[in-house]
């Protein structure tokens, strides 16, 4: 019994040898980089960058080059972030939601209080809409929503005058495309049209002859929340940078959780996740510094969604987020000036 029992031992100590030496082995090997050089991913005590959510929807009207600008030359944001849908004439827009009531004067306008969506309605007739009527500013106030009356002849003029029409994504890259911005873009179209959405951005970002350099490429990551677009990107267009799907991002952050490196081959560059998530009645703390170092062994930059109070942006700015994104970059920019970050 006693030799019995000592071979038992000799070959379970033995397992858990090799068991021990497998995982090691596998944790430490250098993981392959997602991309060689990653303009998302911040070095080292860097400040993290700051991203205007829809371009920052608390201070002025989501998505409206009104928004951008402000973003950009108020609240020093290195990052623009938007959404895109396509209209019924092939125009990729910036808007977060497909049916348009909620963002605009539409029904005042037609007259009807039926749903009104994007893909029923031309870049030119989506022109004669106010997108800043419906925007409540942080006093309770409405300051444009009585910018311009449905009948006013000069109505097209006066939007446009005011930056609050509807503005396509070529508009906002011509505008900002000399400032060195980087830009996180959603395709919220599945199907045919997410699919024609990928195809018209690729051409757009490498046309050389329209942005010279060929750098507009390694500025913008584009992601989606449908696989089948998602795997379009992947297949046909290896050369855009892209941001992590659901399943990809839940994938990392498994094999991270166990210290795995070497099962993770993934190929996105930007990891963009909220500070936790719960599976099960279980919640995932995902502001650690581990997942954070361990994407950065493979030049993968983490981005965290929507963050919007102080004491918060303080923790990712400790655990060394390499970008916040918020509704607010004003109060982001202050944390960071009062933190003793500075800017050029």
């Amino acid at each position: 019994m006693k030799t019995r029992a000592r071979k038992f031992l000799i070959v379970l100590l033995t397992v858990i040898s090799i068991l021990v030496v497998f995982w090691t082995t596998i944790a430490i090997i250098p993981p392959k980089k997602a991309i060689a050089d990653n303009p998302f991913v911040v070095g080292k005590g860097e400040r993290p960058l700051i991203a205007a959510h829809r371009g920052g929807k608390n201070l002025n009207p989501e998505n409206t080059m009104l928004a951008f600008e402000y973003a950009v030359n108020e609240c020093h944001v290195d990052i623009l972030e938007l959404d895109l849908c396509m209209t019924m004439d092939g125009h990729l827009v910036a808007i977060h939601d497909f049916i348009i009531n909620d963002c605009s004067d539409v029904e005042q306008v037609m007259g009807s209080g039926r749903d009104y969506w994007i893909s029923d309605l031309t870049l030119e007739e989506l022109s004669r809409f106010n997108f800043g009527a419906k925007f409540t500013d942080r006093s309770g106030n409405q300051p444009y929503a009585n910018l311009v009356s449905p009948t006013d002849e000069n109505r097209e003029e006066i939007i446009r005058t005011a930056k609050l029409n509807i503005v396509t994504i070529d508009a906002i890259f011509d505008a900002f495309y000399e400032t060195g911005l980087l830009f996180i873009v959603e395709i919220k179209d599945d199907g045919t049209r997410g699919k024609q959405a990928a195809d018209i951005l690729h051409a757009l970002l490498t046309d050389e002859e329209r942005y010279p350099g060929g750098d507009l490429l390694h500025r913008v990551v584009i992601g989606t929340f449908h696989d089948t677009i998602e795997k379009y990107l992947r297949e046909k267009y290896p050369d855009i940078m892209r941001g992590a799907s659901v399943g990809e991002a839940a994938g990392f952050i498994l094999t991270q959780m166990f210290g795995v490196n070497l099962f993770d081959n993934s190929s996105f560059v930007c990891l963009q996740i909220p500070t936790s998530y719960e599976v099960s009645g279980i919640k995932l703390d995902l502001m650690r510094k581990t997942y954070i170092k361990r994407a950065h062994r493979r030049n993968i930059a983490v981005q965290y969604w929507t963050i919007n109070d102080e004491e918060t942006m303080r923790k990712l700015i400790a655990a060394g987020a390499d970008a916040i994104m918020t509704d607010d970059p004003d109060v982001l920019y202050q944390v960071l000036v009062d933190m003793g970050y500075s800017f050029d």
